[in-house]
């Protein structure tokens, strides 16, 4: 028990400040926190599965994203029969084509001993699928996306529950990196992070684009929940009740009816918010530690052991006997398909999915951020990561605007420098991430909870 008095001491820190921010600012907010530093903890467990236990650079972490939020459109939107009828065929044919070349490259790779002949070969599949599909799916598109623009213009999904959206996110994100590791993973550690990074700006760019696919864009809104609508709780008379039960202290002194009834409703308001929260939350850490407890058994086993050696020194594990790449593989697809899960999460949460959100140059190094400062290698580091960027990077600016405020309480409103200050808040976030990275780097450099490895 010793041994993990840190990890409890972290954590107990970590989830005072957030009870502070409910104490001080309001229960939604620090609700929100939660319920975001839970994703990034999934976020960071994925990154973490592959770079600390396999020294593996990805950084195309907001492409699995996307797919994982794309998942739940795709998943749980209902279908639109008008775009079906109008040019469903078309996109079924050039599914079709996809998986003819996919069957054709594969039987020329296994019949064709490796030569100029094959190579030209698999590339004239490629060509000649490519112009066919363009041919097929053209049209297709054009009448799909004028279906009704501004409220479809896309196929729509499956219209299933949600939930199921979340499995289909990681197998989605899984089956990319499945074919990124078949052809990236035998790069070098630079260039397999540039040959990931840019991968993922294709994707993101790809879902960006295609409107027929989920809207682009112009984004989805009004997705299904797995937890109650606020709406729906406000006008429950079971919600209602046990609102005005748990506040009949502060209902009681007020005098007149419509005045307690006025407050009685905005109770009932912001009751709502924080339960649907308080729903989502409970999700959102049954994730956390269902994966929590894989990722730590898994890291301790033989397997774990194993995979710790081949991140230590390849070149001894290979005259070991272990298959390096296969591992390789098998550890990317396990991470990046956690990394899809988070995605599918924060689109359920936001109940929107917004493409042009997906910045690869910006939030991929923000998740290794988390990753880096909480303690590669460890899994309760990477999630401890994960609350505490996100933390400061919501909470930057009201500290920082309290601070200003308190520093410059004496001098008058109309003062230049405390103008420009309060103005400049919201850009402190990145001054007090910039200065945490540094003194972290400084004093704990294997980050705030470093790996320990332990004898069994």
């Amino acid at each position: 028990m010793k041994q993990y008095l840190n990890v409890v001491t972290a954590y107990i820190i970590m989830f005072t400040l957030i009870i502070f921010v409910g104490v001080f600012q309001s229960w939604s907010q620090a609700l929100s926190i939660l319920n975001y530093c839970l994703i990034s903890a999934v976020m960071t467990i994925g990154a973490n599965i592959q770079w600390g236990y396999a020294g593996l650079i990805n950084f195309g972490i907001m492409g699995y994203t996307a797919l994982g939020g794309l998942a739940v459109v795709l998943v749980s939107v209902a279908p639109v029969p008008e775009a079906w009828k109008a040019g469903g065929i078309n996109m079924v044919g050039s599914l079709g084509i996809v998986v003819a070349m996919i069957f054709l490259i594969r039987y020329v790779l296994k019949r064709i001993q490796k030569s100029k002949q094959r190579n030209y070969l698999i590339a004239g599949i490629i060509v000649i699928g490519i112009l066919l599909i363009r041919l097929v799916a053209g049209p297709g598109i054009e009448s799909i996306e004028a279906v009704e623009p501004a409220k479809t213009g896309f196929l729509g999904g499956l219209g299933m529950p949600i939930l199921f959206s979340w499995i289909v996110g990681a197998f989605f994100a899984g089956g990319l990196a499945y074919i990124i590791g078949k052809i990236a993973l035998g790069l070098r550690a630079d260039y397999l992070a540039i040959a990931t990074l840019l991968i993922a700006e294709i994707v993101v760019s790809i879902i960006k684009h295609e409107d027929w696919l989920a809207r682009g864009v112009k984004n989805v809104i009004g997705l299904k929940r797995p937890v109650p609508y606020e709406i729906d709780l406000q006008t429950a008379p079971w919600f209602i009740n046990l609102v005005e039960k748990l506040n009949s202290g502060k209902l009681k002194v007020i005098d007149t009816i419509s005045e307690r009834q006025d407050v009685l409703n905005q109770l009932v308001i912001d009751a709502s918010s924080v339960y649907v929260k308080l729903c989502m939350a409970g999700l959102f850490l049954s994730v956390v530690i269902i994966l929590l407890i894989v990722t730590q058994k898994a890291l301790y086993s033989p397997w774990g052991r194993k995979m710790r050696a081949i991140r230590d020194n390849e070149d001894a594990a290979s005259a070991m006997g272990k298959n390096v790449v296969k591992e390789h593989l098998l550890i990317f697809i396990l991470g990046s398909a956690v990394v899809g899960l988070a995605g599918a999460m924060m689109v359920t949460n936001d109940g929107l999915f917004t493409p042009g959100s997906y910045r690869p140059m910006r939030y991929t190094f923000v998740i290794w951020v988390m990753v880096i400062v909480g303690g590669t290698g460890n899994n309760f580091g990477a999630i401890l990561g994960g609350f505490v960027v996100w933390f400061l990077w919501v909470e930057a600016a009201p500290i920082a605007l309290f601070l200003i405020n308190l520093f410059t309480s004496h001098l008058p409103e109309t003062n230049a420098l405390k103008i420009h200050l309060i103005e400049s808040a919201p850009y402190f976030r990145f001054l007090m991430i910039g200065t945490g990275v540094l003194l972290i780097m400084r004093y704990r450099p294997q980050g705030i909870l470093p790996e320990k490895i332990i004898k069994q």
